[in-house]
């Protein structure tokens, strides 16, 4: 069974940065992703990364801003996000791909979901 568990989150000013983690227990190597929703608003996808790190894929929204890395010993997934804008704030939810190749931002394609933790930017 996986368990993912997201921290991180919090209030930071426009321009400012913060830095979100996923801990991931069970089976761990497959592809992970980032999430976001927003109040009002549809779940949406933000970033995924493939089971060793190395390939990557990114919403345009957040393309040169936010970056998503893993790191496998430690059964960690991140996303620091960099240039926080208003738009930014939502629930950020960490998510398992059912690949470990595959970057998807399709909600189907992933199989386990973690509670989210909200960040909320002032402008």
């Amino acid at each position: 069974q996986v368990q993912l568990v997201e921290s991180g989150g919090g209030l930071v000013q426009a321009g400012g940065s913060l830095r979100l983690s996923c801990a991931v227990s069970g089976r761990t190597l497959y592809a992970m992703g980032w999430f976001r929703q927003a109040p009002g608003k549809e779940r949406e996808f933000v970033a995924a990364v493939n089971w060793n790190g190395d390939i990557t894929y990114y919403a345009d929204s957040v393309k040169g801003r936010f970056t998503i890395s893993r790191d496998n010993a430690k059964n960690t997934v991140y996303l620091q996000m960099n240039s926080l804008k208003p738009e930014d704030t939502a629930v950020y939810y960490c998510a398992r791909s059912s690949s470990r190749l595959r970057v998807g931002s399709l909600e189907y394609e992933y199989d386990s979901w973690g509670q989210g933790t909200q960040v909320t930017v002032s402008s």
